[in-house]
């Protein structure tokens, strides 16, 4: 009897760590913790992925233009995806939340974001402060030079209606796959600013379509 032919490989970005280990009880304090939304409204953590798997993606701060890039990039999956998997995606920052609609509008994200601006959920589930220089890594989702980069995320601040760094400057971000309830799929501390998990690393995981983030036909061989 012969096999099925096995999917083709079309890219390894880069190998995804293993999750490092989230104890139940930091979860559970870190689920009473309150994200606010884009209006102001206040909402626990832990009914974001009460009911169903979400993917939850905090990052940096939203002037830094390597989340920029990264967000934008999470933008592009589409929804339909998503509803098929049963699946919510998720960004938390860590400024006011009077900057979640102008981070919107700029990155062109559509999916939930809220922000937890005293860092307590940051600090409960581990993430970074400071960069880890001794780590080599290149985001697939950043396109831009540190220098171009920087230079436009400061043009960014001075330009905005106050001087403000939308967060802690030096705190990082991560990537994790919850619910539904208190289960734990996919936990990722970036060690420094490009240490992005790869998107479709994370939509697989979590069982979701992945997406072609090249804008280039796919071409199939026949």
């Amino acid at each position: 009897m012969s096999r099925p032919p096995l999917c083709p490989v079309v890219q390894q970005v880069r190998p995804v760590s293993a999750a490092p280990r989230l104890e139940p009880v930091e979860l559970r304090e870190a689920a009473h913790c309150l994200v606010v939304d884009a209006d102001g409204r206040r909402i626990p953590f832990g009914a974001l992925y009460r009911r169903q798997k979400a993917v939850v993606v905090f990052v940096r701060n939203f002037l830094c233009y390597t989340c920029k890039e990264y967000v934008e990039d999470l933008a592009k999956v589409p929804r339909s995806y998503l509803q098929e998997a049963n699946v919510r995606l998720i960004v938390i920052g860590q400024s006011s939340y009077h900057h979640i609609k102008p981070f919107c509008s700029l990155t062109g994200y559509t999916h939930e974001m809220y922000v937890d601006p005293q860092r307590e959920i940051y600090k409960m589930l581990g993430m970074r402060r400071g960069e880890g220089n001794d780590v080599s890594v290149q985001s697939p989702h950043v396109k831009s030079s540190m220098l171009l980069g920087s230079i436009r995320s400061m043009w960014r601040a001075m330009t905005g209606p106050a001087f403000d760094f939308q967060g802690d400057p030096a705190q990082q971000g991560g990537t994790l796959i919850l619910g539904p309830g208190n289960e734990v799929h996919f936990l990722h501390h970036d060690r420094n600013r490009m240490d992005h998990v790869p998107i479709n690393s994370v939509l697989q995981m979590a069982g979701v379509k992945t997406v072609n983030f090249t804008n280039k036909p796919q071409i199939i061989d026949i």
